[in-house]
Parts: structure tokens; C-alpha cells; sequence
């Protein structure tokens, strides 16, 4: 086993990687860019190296030379999967803990892999795509085999850049928009076009080879929830197979990592029709350990990571039958709003807490005082559950989802939570198209109104001293001659409607309503506030802001106070046709100038945040009157980057020719 190992990540993997490393006694290197020094992966490591960025090549490897490693793990994301950096890192005279760089680079192609695996009798999905193929090439393609269709990058992963195309009249458009994306994640807009399965299930297999050719599978695992083709619950085993499916779909793993001359722990995914689950495809590779890997771990007992290790010191894997036990559900928590529609979000963590449940792992780069930003992928931690049988590792899943508490940044919580409360989630009749039809059902649920009562009592509360006499005419508390009056609150929960609150000693109105009994008492990390009969205990934390943020049981509220004279004015800028961006990130693309003539509709910016691209759009017909946006600045949540001024008489002949087509009609 290696002494020094450098972990060439961040965030929660790079902190998963480092605790198998102190359990191997081996000693925890890892590398930290712009803005992570604090980090969590930083402050576990033995030692941190800065550089530039994650994805400097030459930066990284000699942070490992110069720190003293012997072995490079890569984790998943940044390098992991990047073929010059294995083979530098190897002309450093270190081991990747990895395949091969030509391994890496022939699987990463996902034309010349599917033709690989398939000369071993791996089942592919009807398609095509090569190098240097027009757009018109690959349309002829898309026509040949059918609509719908899947558009995706050669070069890729995760989900970036691909495109479900319906409609032929739209085919262009969508090859162009992918190109581009391609282009600009990978560098490399190869296009790969394949038959789009009906009601598809995504499922993958953990393979393990070493390098004295012994290669083992370690069962299957179903990531078919997915939003934007990204996964974000995942479960071993699959409820979809049998006995003999899952054996074939191991077999076949075998032969298309035999096909390549693999080494190391990979996944081979596949797709998968949900009314003939026999019928499975070949869809790509990963070369490098998979987000959802300890989901594997749970059942199969197998350290990965340490099975990785293992294989990149030259050790030979031992046995080549790994049994499933039991079933274990995995959550992905994002820092991204489902009720904005799921844009990124970022600031300042201000609590954390983990669950502590029997069966219950986490695996997190959280830490009390980091700032999430834009920069980096918006995964911020992940909560796994084991049980005897699926049921009761789903049940375990939500328990501990709804004691998970991160105040301070927006995340997805509630909504996994909600996921994983669904029929069809529970009854395992899952396909990628899932998350997508019950989004509307599963977001925009109003805060109880106990939320903007514990925010204002609160916000009472801090302008009261907690013990000693305060002259009333002083203290913003309502206080009048003759009698307390009104305290108002106008305050904002998430993105909703502004609420009003009007608190007086002992009593609260919220939006007009009759007069209740309320009170806030501070109890250890939280609030418990006694509203019209009832009592709840918030977890609460305070911005220096005065935001607010309350938790109870898997939701978390961000509370804001309205300031109602700049909320007036703003409401009437707000048609002007002033692009705002949605979201912290930044310009990929600026598609009009200043003086420019654009249709309702027509997008004049694409922002990118976290994988995210978001178009700003024109509200109407109109005209280019500002443009701040510059290609590959940063921006801020909510900063104008163009004004549009409406063409009158455009929008009244847009107006006049739909009412005529209608009449015509």
C-alpha cells in the first residue's frame, strides 16, 4: 500500500476519499483552488497544496511531487476522467489510482466505445455520430432511426449537452445548442445520435478488474430519478431486475470492460425499457468511481476506495463472487431552489447538522462557516440509508432527510424528502421521465404560517434587551402612551408573495387576520414559538443581513424583510423589459447588440451557473437599449445585463395578428 496518497478533488469526495486513507494509515494529501482554503477537504488532509485551479494538469501533479505522494486518486469530476492527465501524472513516476490514460481516452469517446464493446457482444442503442460529421449528417441520422431522439456529446458526461428531441422541425436548433455546450465543457463537439427509449430506467453496474485480469462485478444499482439527466436518488439493487437479468447485465459488464483492457473500479452504465427489462442497452462507461458508489458499498460490504487502492498498488482482487445484502437508497443534496426551478444557489453556511440514525451514512463537504459559491458543482453532500428490504431503507432516507439541516444556503431537502414519499417512487415503478412529471406536485408547497410569526417575533425579540429596563420610547417595539400598538413585519418567504405581520405584546395578525396568542423562546439552535394552540421548535439561524432562515422537519425557509418603499418602485421598473440574471454565474453567450431589433421570446443572454445554462429572453418585441453583459463575466443574482424597450407598434401588430388568425379561423 502507498504511504502518500494525493486526493485530486474537493468537496465530498475528496473528505470521502481522506477517511478511507486514515483507516489505511495512509497519509491524506489534497490540493485546494481559488476560494477553498478553508474548505473541509482542507482542513482533514495532512497536508494541502494551493493551486490555481482543479483542472490544471501540470498545477496538480506537481502538488503531488512536491508534497510527496505516491499515488494520485482523482475522485470524480475536475481530472478524473481525463486521459493527459493520467499519463502525467504517471511521466511523474506516480500512480493513478485509475485505468490506463488510453483506456481512459478510448472510453471517454462514446463512439469508439460502444463499437469496442459491441465487437464483445455488448448490446448497443441504435444510433451514430463520428468526428468531424455535419449537422446535416447527423439529422440524416436522427431521420434514419426515428423521433424521438437523444443528442449528446461524444466527449461528455453527466448529462451535459444532451438534448431529447421530439420534433424534427426543432432538430437544428437542438444539434447547434449541443455543439456549443459540447464545445465548451469538453472542447470537443463531436455529436453522438441514439434512439430514445420509451419510459426508460437507468440502470449501471459496478465493475472491478485488477491488474492480474481478473475482472468481478459488484451487482447493479438504479439511478432512473434523475432531473436534466443529472441523478439525484439512486438505490442498490434495482427493483426492476430478476435474478437472471441482473446476471446477463453483469456478464455484460464483464465483456465490455474485458473489451477495453480495464484496471481499477469503473461502471458501465446501461438503459433499460421499463416494459422489458430484458432488452438492455449499452449506454457509456465511467472510468473513475461513481457519485452513488456507496450505495454498492452498503450492500456488497466492499470499501471501494480501498478496493480501488488496493488494485492501483498491484494487488490482485481475491475473490470474484460479491454477494448483495439488504438495500440501500442514496439522496443527493444540491444547493439549488426547486421552487425558482431549481437555479443554483450559494452563500454562507451558517449551520449544519448530520443525522445520527442506525443505517444512516453521510458523506459531506459541508462545514459551519464555508461559502458555497458558483464556481463549483452544486453537490454539497449526499445521505444514504440501509435497510433490510427497500421499504425500510426508504423510511430510514426520509427520517434522516428530515433531520439534515443546512441554514444558510437553499437546497433541494424538502424535495427529495417529497420524492421519496411518492407512489410510484415507493412502489419501485421508477423511469427517467419520473422526477420531471411529478416536479409541479412535488415543489411550491406555502410555508405554514408559523414561518413568518417565528420571523417576526424573532426579529421583535433582538430589539428587546433580554434582561434589564429599556426606556419604550427608545425601543422599536410598538410600544405607545396608553398602550402597546402594532409592531409590522413585511417579510418574504423564498421566492413568494410579500406577507405581513403585525406583532404586539403577546398577540400576532398575519396578512389582516384576527389577533392570536403568540410566543418565541430560545431553545438550543432554535426557536419554539407558540402560535394559536400550537408549539413548534424551529432550527434558526440569523444573517448579519437580517435574513432569516428556520428549519422544521425536511424544510427550510429563507426569510427576508420587504423593504416596501424600494418594492413599489421596483415593481413598477419591472416593465421596462430590464434582463436580470436569475442566478450568481457566468455570460457564455451575449446574441444581440445595443440597438438590435428582437422578437417576444428571442433570447438575448445565456448565463451558466453550476452545469446550469439559464437564456434571459425578451418580454416583447422590442429593442436593444442597454447590454452589460460581456462573454465570460461574472455576474451577480439579480444585476441588470440588458434593458429591451418595447416597439409599440410591433407588440399591437403581434397582438392584431393573432386575434386575425383567430378570427380567420
Amino acid at each position: 500500500m502507498f504511504d502518500a496518497v494525493l486526493v485530486a478533488n474537493r468537496g465530498e469526495i475528496a473528505v470521502r476519499v481522506i477517511r478511507t486513507l486514515r483507516r489505511l494509515g495512509v497519509r491524506a494529501i489534497t490540493v485546494y483552488g481559488p476560494g477553498d482554503a478553508a474548505a473541509r477537504h482542507v482542513r482533514e488532509a495532512d497536508a494541502a497544496v494551493e493551486v490555481p485551479s482543479y483542472l490544471d494538469v501540470d498545477a496538480v501533479v506537481a502538488a503531488a511531487v512536491r508534497a510527496g505522494a505516491r499515488a494520485v486518486h482523482p475522485g470524480y469530476g475536475f481530472l478524473s476522467e481525463n486521459a493527459a492527465f493520467a499519463a502525467a501524472v504517471a511521466r511523474a513516476g506516480l500512480v493513478f489510482v485509475g485505468p490506463p490514460a488510453g483506456v481512459i481516452e478510448l472510453m471517454g469517446d462514446k463512439i469508439r466505445a460502444k463499437e469496442t464493446v459491441a465487437a464483445y457482444g455488448v448490446p448497443v442503442v441504435p444510433g451514430g455520430g463520428a468526428a468531424g460529421m455535419t449537422d446535416a449528417e447527423l439529422a440524416d441520422i436522427a431521420r434514419e432511426i426515428g423521433f424521438p431522439v437523444l443528442i449528446k456529446p461524444s466527449a461528455g458526461g453527466g448529462g451535459k449537452g444532451m438534448r431529447l428531441v421530439h420534433d424534427g422541425a426543432l432538430l437544428a436548433d437542438e444539434i447547434a445548442a449541443a455543439r456549443r455546450q459540447a464545445k465548451g465543457a469538453f472542447g470537443d463537439d463531436t455529436l453522438l445520435i441514439e434512439r430514445w427509449i420509451d419510459r426508460p430506467r437507468h440502470i449501471e453496474i459496478q465493475v472491478l478488474a485488477d491488474t492480474h485480469g481478473t475482472v468481478v462485478h459488484l451487482g447493479e444499482r438504479e439511478c432512473s430519478l434523475q432531473r436534466r439527466h443529472q441523478k439525484i436518488i439512486e438505490e442498490a439493487p434495482s427493483a426492476l431486475l430478476d435474478a437472471d437479468t441482473r446476471a446477463a447485465m453483469g456478464a455484460a459488464a464483464v465483456r465490455a470492460a474485458r473489451a477495453c483492457g480495464y484496471v481499477g473500479a469503473g461502471t458501465i452504465e446501461f438503459i433499460v425499457p421499463s416494459e422489458d427489462p430484458g432488452s438492455f442497452y449499452f449506454m457509456e462507461m465511467n472510468t473513475r468511481l461513481q457519485v452513488e458508489h456507496p450505495v454498492t458499498e452498503l450492500v456488497t460490504r466492499v470499501d471501494l476506495v480501498e478496493s480501488q487502492l488496493r488494485i492501483a498498488a498491484g494487488a490482485a482482487i481475491g475473490k470474484s463472487d460479491v454477494s448483495m445484502h439488504g438495500h440501500a437508497v442514496e439522496a443527493r443534496i444540491y444547493a439549488e431552489d426547486p421552487d425558482r426551478g431549481f437555479l443554483p444557489t450559494g452563500g454562507r453556511v451558517l449551520t449544519v447538522c448530520e443525522p445520527e440514525l442506525d443505517g444512516v451514512r453521510v458523506d459531506s463537504g459541508l462545514r459551519e462557516g464555508g461559502e458555497v459559491g458558483s464556481s463549483y458543482d452544486p453537490m454539497l453532500a449526499k445521505v444514504i440509508a440501509y435497510g433490510d428490504d427497500r421499504a425500510t431503507a426508504i423510511s430510514r432516507l426520509r427520517a434522516a432527510l428530515a433531520q439534515t439541516r443546512v441554514l444558510g444556503v437553499t437546497t433541494n431537502l424538502g424535495f427529495l424528502y417529497r420524492l421519496l414519499g411518492d407512489s410510484a417512487v415507493l412502489a419501485g415503478d421508477l423511469d427517467t421521465g419520473l422526477v420531471e412529471a411529478r416536479t409541479d406536485e412535488l415543489t411550491g408547497h406555502p410555508a405554514p404560517p408559523e414561518v413568518a410569526v417565528a420571523a417576526a417575533l424573532a426579529a421583535r425579540a433582538e430589539r428587546v434587551p433580554a434582561d434589564g429596563w429599556a426606556d419604550p420610547f427608545a425601543a422599536q417595539t410598538g410600544w405607545r402612551v396608553g398602550g402597546p400598538a402594532w409592531d409590522t413585519h413585511v417579510l418574504r418567504i423564498g421566492p413568494g408573495e410579500p406577507i405581513e405581520v403585525r406583532v404586539r405584546d403577546g398577540e400576532v395578525s398575519v396578512d389582516g387576520g384576527p389577533a392570536v396568542s403568540a410566543s418565541v423562546s430560545a431553545v438550543p439552535g432554535g426557536l419554539s414559538v407558540a402560535y394559536d394552540g400550537l408549539t413548534r421548535r424551529f432550527d434558526y439561524a440569523a444573517e448579519s443581513s437580517g435574513v432569516r432562515w428556520l428549519a422544521y422537519g425536511p424544510d427550510t425557509w429563507r426569510v427576508s424583510e420587504v423593504d416596501t418603499v424600494r418594492a413599489e418602485a421596483a415593481g413598477g421598473a419591472a416593465h421596462t423589459g430590464a434582463l436580470t440574471s436569475p442566478m450568481p454565474g457566468t455570460v457564455t453567450v451575449v446574441k444581440a447588440a445595443v440597438g438590435d431589433r428582437v422578437a417576444r421570446g428571442q433570447t438575448v443572454v445565456v448565463v451558466e451557473a453550476m452545469k446550469m445554462e439559464h437564456a434571459l429572453t425578451a418580454p416583447f418585441a422590442g429593442v436593444v437599449a442597454e447590454l452589460g453583459a460581456v462573454v465570460g463575466a461574472s455576474v451577480a443574482m439579480d444585476q441588470t445585463l440588458a434593458v429591451v424597450e418595447p416597439d409599440a407598434a410591433a407588440n399591437e401588430a403581434e397582438a392584431g395578428g393573432t386575434d386575425g388568425e383567430a378570427a380567420g379561423r
